[in-house]
């Protein structure tokens, strides 16, 4: 009966026990946390993460499906050749409208110059 008798708080098993409780704990908080990332490889959201926006070191990750893109800013404007194609109005309902510039052909001057040859 000497089993009967033995103080709980001598036993060194019950404290490893009670560790062991604690890291489960601690393991479940970070499997949620970990599903919880809009990054999540394993759901099937589109996501796309801006960081430093505005800033010359402006990182944009991209995660359509399983794959992740990663865009680094390098801090330059872009540049390029080209021609001013027109201007672009935004009106009071949200609706864009385009107003190519002189020197463009547009559709309706496309059908203005067939229907003049009829």
């Amino acid at each position: 009966m000497r089993f009967l008798d033995e103080d709980e708080e001598l036993n060194p098993i019950l404290s490893s026990v009670n560790l062991i409780d604690v890291f489960l704990v601690l393991i479940a908080a970070l499997l949620i946390t970990i599903a919880q990332n809009p990054l999540n490889t394993f759901s099937a959201e589109n996501v796309t993460v801006v960081k430093n926006a505005g800033k010359p070191n402006m990182e944009i990750i991209v995660k359509e499906g399983k794959e992740i893109k990663h865009y680094k800013s390098s801090g330059n404007i872009g540049s390029g050749q080209g021609a001013r194609a027109g201007i672009a109005y935004k009106m009071a309902d949200g609706s864009m409208i385009y107003v190519p510039e002189d020197g463009t052909s547009s559709i309706s001057d496309k059908q203005t110059a067939t229907n003049n040859k009829l």
